[in-house]
């Protein structure tokens, strides 16, 4: 079966976040007061072949943990959906 994931890589809520920080800034600056808290992370999206929906999670997983992401620094969420 092939699977398509959509992964986000976020930094993680205790860290800070400087480029979040600068766009906040900006975004005040030129009157978009409303805004706070600017995160800013990754959107990857890979397709993988997988004998079951398990094991394409388990793979992701491994791929997020080893290279996609550092899990010193940053988190990570994922949808798996099932490519016809």
């Amino acid at each position: 079966m092939k699977f398509i994931a959509e992964i986000n890589v976020m930094p993680l809520k205790a860290l800070l976040d400087p480029q979040g920080k600068a766009v906040t800034h900006s975004m005040n600056n030129i009157g978009f007061n409303e805004v706070t808290n600017v995160r800013i992370g990754k959107h990857i999206t890979l397709e993988i072949e997988a004998s079951s929906e398990e094991k394409a999670m388990e793979r992701v997983n491994e791929a997020c943990n080893k290279i996609l992401s550092n899990p010193i620094m940053e988190g990570f969420d994922y949808t798996l959906k099932v490519i016809e």
